[in-house]
């Protein structure tokens, strides 16, 4: 099934914002996405229109739209939902058992990011990153606070891609944190999971 043009659209621009090859602040057209993707216009036009409504581009009649910075607070506002969000799900899987699998996931998923590392993918890195922490609060098995988790992987994606570029990408130091926050978890280890992971984000996002 091919899949419609202002999905495509939709999907390519989204991505070069979150992946920060479109900037915050940078002005581009309708056109330039058109011959990327060797579609009309039109269909740029909705993507546009659905990303302005998430909040990643302002349109500019007659000019194109302007990728929507990360406002100043949210980047902090972020971190506090997630510290609170991914310590209340391995609170809840420890007390509600399921710890084996959970780590399993976690295991695999480090498995990928590591991978990544190696191939110097840091696009890929950071999506790694994101469904890392995703399996933390899934393993929890609270679906309204996962629903929230949801919402917040492309703010996640962006904060992860400025984090950790440009300049030497500290892999080792994100995947060893993570290593560490995995140990916790098939520990129990609840209050020592909630101190690593604030330490993590405070490395990584808070320097």
């Amino acid at each position: 099934m091919v899949e419609p043009a202002a999905d495509r659209a939709y999907a390519v621009t989204k991505e070069l914002v979150l992946t920060g090859e479109l900037p915050g602040g940078h002005l581009f057209s309708e056109g330039e996405i058109a011959e990327r993707l060797g579609i009309s216009r039109t269909p740029v036009r909705e993507a546009f229109l659905r990303l302005q409504a998430e909040d990643l581009l302002t349109l500019i009649p007659k000019r194109g739209a302007v990728v929507v910075p990360v406002p100043p607070g949210e980047a902090e506002d972020v971190l506090d939902a997630r510290e609170a969000i991914e310590t209340a799900a391995v609170r809840r899987l420890a007390a509600r058992g399921g710890i084996e699998e959970a780590v399993e996931r976690l295991r695999a998923a480090l498995v990928v990011q590591e991978g990544h590392a190696e191939r110097d993918d840091l696009a890929a890195f950071a999506e790694a990153d994101e469904s890392f922490h995703r399996a933390i609060v899934e393993a929890g098995g609270n679906k309204l606070t996962m629903r929230f988790y949801v919402t917040l992987a492309d703010r996640q994606r962006r904060m992860s891609m400025h984090a950790l570029g440009p300049g030497p990408t500290p892999y080792e130091v994100v995947l060893t944190d993570h290593l560490g926050l995995l140990r916790k978890v098939e520990q129990a280890d609840v209050p020592g999971f909630g101190a690593a992971l604030r330490e993590h984000l405070d490395r990584t996002h808070r320097q």
